[in-house]
């Protein structure tokens, strides 16, 4: 796939000493072309009783941009959107859109188009009714609401269900209805809140690039809230990983998924194998003894723990050691096979370990993906071979050193 060139040129934060969702660490890892800033979260501060639900929120969002807020069940994302859309009003911080704070705005001032996970269309009115409720009379006139609501049938590719209820229609076909609504009155950012939770797998992969294609014919600014690491990485232009109230990482799903700045978005985004490392000297790390990897362009402290971790597809498989510079070699035992379609993956136990096979826990799993062709070579007892440079190393605070 080729890769867009914003996204190539994207960079990664800086790390800084406080916490990973810090403004500071976060906020200015991606630029879009002389792209105009129509949203800013500032600081953004939000508690229920005694719980914490947001803390420091900062980000922006461009104009034509769309960015997903990704990130387990508990971890904000909702309040956030929420939030920006006037639901919620925050203990602390402000929303500013187009350089007016309106924090304080009721929704219907904010002129965003929400589209919610349940779509909420009215059961006892008619697609073309539900469409145009929006469009109050005293701003369109009839002829108008009609040849909106004709306008927007089209855009989301149903034209011949004005007159059906909600009740007719499919899930799919009434979230693109809920998604019509939303924009009918033309605002000037659209929230979705997990639009296509509801959905089966094959509906929600069509809807997905259609709702990615009607932003983009509109150049309509947009906020998604998902728990769907996959549905966030392909339509997004940027990801705001969340965790425990926090943005661990605001950034391209290029560099969320290959240069994550905190073990969370390591270990959340895709499959990521970890394991313990120690520092022996300013540019060594080793473990248990043995495998000792130098990094020449870090610097470390002498016995500071690290992790490093690295993709079960950047692993190659070999039958005999090949001691190098360029690689980690591990010896291993393979204990479990999964078929994954294309390739298979590889559950594998590090040999000489203290644990037993049988008792060895996850985190001494370590997962390796291979083609089916590869297979024909695969034995018992085989060992890895992982590229320095594919390796990352966080520090025991869960920061990327790099």
């Amino acid at each position: 796939m080729q890769i867009p060139s914003h996204l190539q040129n994207s960079r990664t934060g800086q790390a800084i000493p406080n916490s990973a969702g810090h403004l500071l660490s976060t906020l200015r890892t991606f630029k879009m072309a002389e792209s105009k800033t129509v949203l800013e979260a500032i600081d953004i501060q939000k508690s229920f009783g005694s719980s914490r639900v947001l803390e420091h929120i900062n980000l922006d969002l461009k104009a034509g941009e769309f960015v997903s807020f990704l990130g387990p069940s508990g971890c904000g994302k909702t309040t956030l959107l929420r939030i920006i859309a006037g639901l919620e009003q925050p203990d602390y911080g402000k929303v500013i859109k187009q350089e007016i704070d309106i924090t304080h705005f009721n929704t219907a001032k904010r002129k965003c188009g929400i589209v919610f996970q349940n779509y909420a269309l009215f059961p006892n009115l008619t697609v073309a009714e539900n469409i145009a409720f929006g469009l109050h009379k005293k701003d369109w006139t009839t002829q108008e609401i009609q040849y909106r609501v004709n306008e927007l049938l089209h855009l989301i590719e149903l034209p011949n269900i004005a007159e059906k209820y909600p009740n007719q229609l499919s899930g799919g076909q009434q979230q693109r209805v809920a998604l019509a609504r939303a924009i009918a009155p033309n605002p000037d950012i659209l929230l979705l809140d997990e639009p296509l939770s509801a959905l089966d797998a094959l509906v929600r992969l069509n809807l997905r690039q259609k709702i990615r294609n009607i932003q983009r014919q509109l150049n309509l600014p947009a906020i998604m809230v998902t728990h769907d690491q996959e549905e966030a990485l392909s339509i997004s232009d940027r990801v705001a990983v969340m965790n425990k109230g926090v943005i661990e990482q605001l950034d391209t799903p290029h560099n969320i998924y290959y240069k994550p700045q905190t073990r969370f978005v390591a270990q959340f985004i895709g499959s990521m194998n970890f394991m313990q490392m120690v520092a022996v000297d300013a540019h060594h790390l080793k473990m248990d003894e043995q495998s000792l990897i130098e990094f020449p362009h870090l610097t470390f402290a002498k016995e500071e723990h690290f992790e490093i971790a690295f993709r079960p597809e950047n692993v190659k498989l070999v039958n005999k050691n090949e001691p190098s510079n360029e690689y980690l070699n591990l010896a291993v035992r393979i204990v479990n096979t999964e078929f994954l379609g294309a390739k298979r993956r590889l559950f594998c136990v590090i040999q000489n370990q203290n644990a037993s096979d049988d008792n060895a826990s996850d985190e001494h799993v370590l997962q390796v993906d291979v083609d089916h062709q590869q297979m024909t070579i695969v034995q018992d007892d085989m060992y890895l071979q992982v590229p320095i440079r594919a390796l990352h190393v966080f520090d025991a605070r869960g920061r990327a050193r790099c």
